[in-house]
């Protein structure tokens, strides 16, 4: 088990203004997950009543995409200057506006520190009586240098084999009788160990939304657009080291935050709703975290 760190802090007020409590390039990774420009104001399901009737979470209305996009971009601006050079952040969109954001996202950051995309299949189906239906989402990483972190020996980078794969290539065992197979590039030999698996690629189909907007589920707090867990988990993992600050500045339900606890990392949150604050203190109190003083940012 991970040791616990020293927690966090949660901010109600706006990402635009984060940087009063967290200090300029103090962060290893920001995740973003933004409205998304739905264009609908979203409940959140309470005990005894769906979604439609619950308290709203928060308005997702804009009068056009223009008008999104000049909200999103200095707040995007805003959060990379709480990353460390060796920082990374991650903006979480769909079809919607994922597009123009990447191209505010090369505006601030500079094209060149465009280190790639995640696309994330939740697995809810789609729906669509014409064009293809959109099944996925889209994870824009942005990096604040050219050197920056990317644990892709971690675990949770990583996949098992496929069986044809094993019986094709790892025939050979070491001492410990751990099966292996050497290739050769460039005139030098590399292993590979069939226990450690293979480095996951960009597409990612087996982390479920389902676990965390079924009422069933234990991970579901009833807050609408909820990220799974283990998501969260495996891009904390990826972008930052045991005891470094990850930042959510439109943390929701705060599942950013509980992944960074659990993973041994210090956290700052931040949202302007009421019902997220309530909720992510909820989950960090009793996932064990010891959080700040409640903070209100201009």
């Amino acid at each position: 088990m991970e040791a616990r760190t020293a927690g966090g802090v949660v901010v109600r007020g706006d990402a635009l203004h984060f940087g009063a409590h967290v200090a300029e390039g103090s962060c290893e990774l920001a995740y973003l997950d933004p409205p998304f420009s739905v264009g609908v104001r979203f409940g959140a399901r309470t005990p005894g009543r769906p979604r439609a009737k619950g308290p709203v979470a928060y308005d997702d209305r804009w009068p056009s995409l223009e008008a999104y996009l000049g909200w999103l971009e200095p707040r995007i601006a805003a959060t990379r200057d709480l990353l460390s050079n060796e920082g990374t952040l991650w903006l979480h969109l769909d079809q919607r506006a994922v597009h123009e954001a990447k191209v505010a996202c090369d505006r601030v950051f500079g094209r060149g520190r465009f280190a790639g995309e995640i696309v994330w299949v939740p697995g809810n189906g789609s729906k669509s009586k014409r064009g293809p239906g959109i099944g996925h989402q889209t994870l824009l990483v942005y990096t604040r240098t050219k050197t920056f972190i990317w644990n892709t020996a971690d675990p949770s980078m990583r996949e098992p084999f496929a069986a044809t794969s094993l019986s094709m290539h790892f025939g050979r065992a070491d001492a410990d009788g751990r099966r292996y197979r050497e290739r050769v590039i460039a005139g030098k030999a590399y292993r590979y160990y069939a226990d450690l698996g293979r480095a996951i690629g960009s597409v990612w189909t087996d982390c479920p939304s389902m676990v965390a907007n079924t009422p069933l589920m234990a991970e579901t707090t009833g807050y609408p657009t909820q990220k799974p867990l283990k998501l969260l988990d495996r891009i904390v993992r990826a972008s930052s080291r045991p005891g470094a600050l990850v930042v959510d500045p439109f943390m929701g339900s705060g599942t950013t935050l509980v992944a960074a606890h659990a993973a041994g990392r210090r956290f700052a949150g931040c949202d302007t709703g009421v019902l997220a604050i309530q909720i992510t203190r909820a989950r960090l109190i009793a996932a064990g975290a010891a959080l700040g003083a409640r903070a209100e940012a201009g």
